[in-house]
């Protein structure tokens, strides 16, 4: 095996191919029950902290992130698994409606209606460069795919496949002793298998986490197909972050060295960091910006590709008219032969500039920020309608923000909430908690479908569609669904009758 961090991918075979795939078409995975599902996903994560030290040592040679790092990212993916299981047993993800036949519904004779929700398929799970646990073989696609019902086809990384495959292994052994049938999850590695793959019929959805261009180019195969399919693509995201003048006189030092340690978090490389900071004119922030970020030492990107886009980006944005460099980054070499960076920032002047070199509102993937200063609550607001969909929007203000300030700040959570999926107050936007709450996910381009997240339990509702029982015989129904509810599963009932609460009051 290749030592290099960007090792040339293996292709699979046509006819290794088909197998995969027809494994994974003709699996029974989706009729398996919550709970034996809510088992298996247990005993993936078990398997994988039992051959945490492994996974880890592998995972550091091949990508150079921190081991605390790795080792935390490994807990996340776990902790995800052991969240689905959980999501499984109680069942009240299935969104179980039962609509008892009414001849006096206010509407007219109501039939007997049952609806929940089905797995949709073979999904096709792209591995992330970024997140070598959390984002990949069996990270938060992958777990939400399963936990769905969903057999699931996962096309390696070549940043890491190593730890992929070392990953793909853990997964598959806990599965079978576990008692999964066949094909419901395998490892596929190659670019053009990755490609013939979403052309496939055979498979029913994708999910994608990577760059822009490469995303919007499976988008495109996905929604050309003769029969196309939904793909759930987080691409890219610039994360704009808004500092008011009170937030700035109250906490100017913790804003500056939570910018900074934000947007160099990973050497830049994380989806959710924030690429654009606004603040008020004649801020003293970019100064005190520019000396914390020099003093922040190069870190290595995660492969020579990633590394080779930043590099011509960085440059180019360096050299736009009217941008001045207030720190220009460094590269070093590193032994695995993949460059290490350190910081850039440019100050874009007035933030009505970036309205005009939009090359500025683009992700530059890497130890990358930008810094406008804004003169008035309209310029702001025009401004951050401009920015592409993001995954978020930052806002620093005061404690106990003036009359003025609340109307202003109104105003801009309005069109953060237009424009984002998660509006972070006082903190910073990179390090995304998994909890049922969580919205990870945006207008395009940080997402293709911004109604989902690919972050969090909600994440199971990407791979499930709906279905409707009108009239079925007892025998016919899925046992979700029957009288004798033998799942014991949690659902929702409407009685003959209710309806009338609907109606018009008599006179």
């Amino acid at each position: 095996m290749s030592t290099t961090p960007n090792p040339t991918e293996a292709e699979e075979t046509q006819e290794q191919l088909d197998r995969v795939l027809s494994a994974a078409a003709d699996c029974t995975w989706s009729q398996t029950s919550p709970h034996t599902r809510a088992d298996a996903l247990a005993a993936v994560a078990d398997a994988l902290d039992a051959r945490s030290d492994a996974l880890v040592r592998e995972a550091l040679r091949e990508t150079g992130l921190p081991e605390a790092r790795l080792t935390g990212e490994l807990t996340r993916t776990t902790v995800q698994l052991r969240m689905f299981a959980e999501e499984l047993r109680d069942g009240s993800y299935l969104r179980i409606a039962l609509d008892r036949a009414d001849p006096d519904f206010a509407l007219g004779a109501r039939p007997d209606l049952r609806r929940w929700l089905i797995p949709v398929g073979p999904v096709l799970v792209y591995a992330a460069s970024n997140f070598p646990f959390a984002f990949s073989v069996a990270g938060g696609d992958t777990a939400s795919a399963l936990a769905a019902g969903c057999p699931v086809v996962l096309k390696a990384h070549p940043g890491h496949p190593e730890t992929s495959r070392l990953t793909a292994e853990t997964v598959l052994t806990a599965l079978r002793e576990s008692g999964a049938p066949e094909g419901t999850f395998a490892l596929i590695t190659g670019r053009q298998a990755g490609v013939s793959a979403l052309r496939d019929p055979r498979v029913a959805a994708g999910a994608f986490t990577g760059s822009v261009t490469g995303g919007r180019a499976l988008f495109d195969i996905a929604s050309s197909r003769q029969d196309p399919i939904p793909f759930f693509g987080e691409l890219g995201s610039i994360n704009p972050a808004v500092v008011t003048a009170g937030a700035e006189r109250e906490s100017a030092e913790q804003i500056a060295a939570g910018f900074v340690g934000s947007f160099t978090l990973g050497a830049g490389q994380f989806c959710t960091k924030p690429g654009i900071l606004l603040l008020p004119s004649g801020s003293e922030l970019p100064k005190r910006i520019a000396e914390l970020a020099r003093d922040v030492p190069a870190a290595r990107m995660l492969t020579s590709a990633i590394a080779e886009r930043y590099r011509e980006t960085t440059a180019q944005l360096c050299e736009l008219d009217g941008v001045e460099v207030l720190v220009r980054g460094t590269e070093e070499p590193d032994p695995s032969g993949v460059a290490r960076v350190s910081p850039t920032v440019l100050h874009a002047g007035g933030a009505s500039e970036l309205l005009t070199e939009t090359a500025l509102l683009e992700e530059n993937f890497g130890p990358f920020a930008v810094i406008a200063e804004y003169s008035s609550d309209e310029e702001l607001r025009s401004v951050l309608a401009a920015v592409p969909g993001s995954l978020t929007v930052t806002v620093h203000a005061a404690d106990d923000p003036d009359s003025d300030e609340r109307r202003s700040l109104r105003d801009l959570v309005a069109l953060a909430a237009a424009g984002s999926g998660r509006i972070v107050f006082g903190q910073w936007p990179t390090g995304v908690a998994v909890t049922p709450a969580q919205q990870h996910g945006g207008p395009y381009p940080a997402t293709t479908a911004a109604s989902t997240t690919s972050v969090g339990t909600a994440a199971i509702d990407r791979f499930l569609r709906p279905v409707s029982y009108q009239n079925a015989p007892e025998f016919l129904l899925p046992e979700a669904l029957r009288e004798s509810n033998p799942l014991g599963l949690p659902r929702s009932t409407h009685q003959p009758g209710a309806s009338q609460r609907w109606t018009a009051p008599q006179q």
